[in-house]
């Protein structure tokens, strides 16, 4: 069975997001919520934080043991796009592009066939 989690809106670029996240693919839930609190960037606290929502909905909602959950796979897409500007030099401006992301990691108790 299958669970997941979405964080929607997260203020952090999905490049940014995504080299964390492809640590976790296909760790088993409580490794890679392990691993995540040791890495000390702000990619990785918004990943635990989905993951341990994943991880409760797991527990909660479909009864499945934390220790036969796996990371199945972490996905994080674009978001909207803050279109703001930056003051530069002899009053031009230039455009800046603040990006977001929406961060989905789905579990799954499944044993890996591959």
């Amino acid at each position: 069975m299958e669970v997941q989690a979405i964080t929607r809106h997260a203020r952090m670029s999905p490049k940014k997001v995504r080299e964390v996240a492809r640590v976790i693919q296909g760790r088993p839930a409580t490794e890679a919520l392990e691993l995540v609190r040791f890495i000390p960037r702000k990619s990785a606290r918004l990943l635990a934080k989905t993951l341990k929502s994943a991880v409760a909905n797991a527990e909660n909602n479909n009864e499945l043991s934390v220790d036969s959950l796996v990371v199945k796979f972490a996905l994080v897409e674009n978001g909207p796009v803050l279109k703001r500007f930056k003051a530069g030099a002899r009053g031009s401006a230039s455009p800046r592009k603040k990006r977001m992301s929406h961060i989905r990691i789905v579990l799954s108790d499944e044993a890996k066939t591959a």
